[in-house]
């Protein structure tokens, strides 16, 4: 590592104001600077209802809440919020600062901070304006070395500072407190651990949302091939898209949607033998605590934002679309399209069961090699 850009590293600030999945992917990052920097703390410039998720999980020892978006305030009060949070994280005195966010904001509020060392991408994820100036003094690719993931992109600012990346894999742990309400929800909806299919048929755009009929009908094909029962996950606002699941299943399945915070649903992500859903955060996190996943894409390209670490089956319809929501679909916006309602039942269906199958298979296998191991080392 260039000894000018470690030496006296004792705080440190990420600034990533996205979302969940965005953050579950920040921490591999974070994880690589403590190794770096076993003596500094972290401290992450986050979007207000991830703080304590942020630090529950221990992605970072300190989180700020920052809305960047209007949220109905006006421009001063906008003004005036980012003036607080700016004389805040001066006040802190961070000696390195990486701005994952790359915005217009979030570039000018890096510099405001005034940490000596300021990493940021070059060129910028969302291209500038001629009169707009990269104001980091530490520079990295906009999409870092290793593959073409969203992941390594966020890994980036290891190389332009002379770090190694020790290892690339989110990896999230739940709490205690997490697992133990976990096993409560678990035993009120008589589901064991590792004998479930964790769905989220939600997200934050609507464009990413496969129909719910469609999660009901895959539901029930899984229950009726393979025995395991389904469990809804999600956040209150996704309460319609569950419900219509629940009415049109035939199978018994269980919903956990809007009854389980962020941790808790790393634990219960945690205990579920796969994952199914959308393309979302919770997909991220299912990956994150190492549960095989399923994941529907529209738009949004696998490769970049499939879960990463874990097995895993990944759909997407042919490209180029043929658009079935003329007048809806935003082009170019992977938030905006409908592209994801092209897939096919029998496909993502085909899917789930044969990763849940391969899985079983690998267990099975496990077992048979400990069982031969245990009566070798017995006689």
């Amino acid at each position: 590592m260039n000894a000018s850009l470690g030496d006296g590293i004792r705080s440190i600030l990420i600034i990533q104001t996205k979302y969940i999945g965005d953050v579950v992917l920040t921490s591999a990052l974070v994880r690589n600077l403590r190794l770096a920097y076993p003596q500094a703390s972290v401290t992450m410039l986050c979007a207000p209802g991830l703080k304590q998720f942020i630090v529950a999980q221990g992605i970072a020892d300190v989180a700020v809440g920052f809305e960047s978006r209007g949220r109905g305030r006006t421009l001063l009060k906008r003004l005036s919020d980012y003036r607080g949070v700016i004389s805040d994280l001066r006040r802190r005195r961070f000696d390195l600062s990486i701005d994952l966010t790359d915005s217009k904001t979030s570039r000018i509020m890096h510099r405001l901070i005034g940490a000596p060392l300021r990493v940021g991408f070059d060129p910028s994820e969302h291209p500038m304006k001629f009169w707009e100036i990269q104001l980091a003094n530490v520079l990295a690719a906009t999409f870092g070395h290793g593959g073409p993931h969203y992941l390594y992109r966020n890994l980036s600012p290891l190389r332009a500072l002379g770090l190694d990346c020790q290892d690339p894999t989110p990896r999230l742990q739940p709490t205690r407190t997490a697992e133990e309400e976990c096993a409560r929800l678990l035993a009120e909806n008589a589901l064991a651990k590792k004998s479930y299919v964790a769905v989220h048929a939600g997200a934050r755009f609507e464009g990413r949302c496969w129909p719910p009929q469609h999660f009901a009908a895959v539901i029930d094909e899984v229950y009726a091939k393979t025995g395991l029962r389904s469990l809804l996950v999600g956040g209150p606002d996704e309460g319609l898209a569950a419900q219509r699941i629940l009415e049109m299943a035939a199978s018994p399945v269980a919903s956990v949607v809007g009854k389980a915070s962020l941790e808790v649903l790393t634990a219960l992500l945690a205990e579920a033998s796969i994952f199914l859903g959308n393309e979302s955060g919770p997909m991220h996190i299912a990956a994150s605590v190492g549960t095989p996943a399923v994941g529907l894409y529209g738009l949004t390209w696998p490769e970049q934002w499939g879960p990463f670490g874990v097995p895993s089956r990944t759909l997407q319809p042919s490209m180029p679309c043929p658009c079935i929501a003329p007048g809806l679909c935003k082009e170019n916006n992977a938030g905006g399209v409908y592209c994801v309602q092209r897939l096919q039942v029998a496909d993502v269906a085909a899917a789930t069961l044969d990763l849940i199958g391969t899985e079983v298979q690998k267990s099975t296998h496990s077992g048979i090699s400990a069982a031969q191991q245990s009566g070798s080392d017995g006689r």
